[in-house]
């Protein structure tokens, strides 16, 4: 099921300002992302930038049935995908949703247990537009809440972004720092990491 809603951010900070590459799901151990998570039944997962959605199909079949995965893309083909795949699993705890992660997102305060983004902040100016991005997630994020960015590591390699759109595990604390985050782990994926934040007294 698709949910459209608007954008009214700044185009500078648009997502899809630069061309994203194929998903990063299949270039690690994504069964050790999950378990770093510790996904729950009936949490509720949302998925930033979703890109075809396989972190977003594996969410579903981990929260099940009571829980909610919602899927997010400005990029309409992609929500396709994410749908085609839900039905193809089975999976009715799944809703893609048509937008722009740096605009108002379209939660209540304190309703998503976990804000996920991989390789899609490394697409937009983290110095612009990360600030907005995170005050959004603070307040959407419950109080035992978790962020996870799932990113490429800031080194040169033949392949994946260039290196002057990396960004790094520091790059992101020094923007979620003053606005309550906390660093709560940290996971090694090779090329990639995964970084996880927690509101400031909840990091425990």
């Amino acid at each position: 099921m698709q949910t459209n809603y608007k954008s009214e951010n700044n185009s500078k900070c648009r997502h899809g300002g630069h061309k994203r590459g194929p998903t990063s799901y299949q270039m690690h151990d994504s069964n050790l992302v999950f378990e770093v998570l510790g996904l729950k039944n009936g949490d509720v997962f949302f998925d930033m930038g979703c890109g075809p959605g396989d972190y977003s199909i594996h969410a579903g079949k981990v929260i099940g049935i009571a829980g909610t995965v919602y899927a997010l893309d400005s990029n309409i083909s992609m929500l396709k995908t994410v749908d085609n795949k839900a039905a193809t699993n089975g999976l009715s705890n799944i809703q893609t949703v048509y937008g722009d992660m740096t605009g108002v997102l379209p939660f209540e305060d304190e309703s998503v247990d976990t804000c996920f983004m991989s390789t899609s902040l490394h697409c937009m100016d983290l110095q612009k537009c990360g600030t907005a991005i995170f005050k959004e997630v603070e307040r959407i994020l419950k109080l035992s809440g978790q962020v996870a960015v799932l990113e490429c590591k800031k080194e040169r390699v033949d392949f994946g972004p260039p290196l002057h759109m990396r960004i790094s595990a520091e790059d992101i604390k020094s923007v979620v720092q003053p606005l309550g985050f906390s660093q709560y782990a940290y996971l090694d994926l090779g090329f990639n990491y995964m970084i996880t934040l927690k509101k400031k007294g909840m990091d425990v």
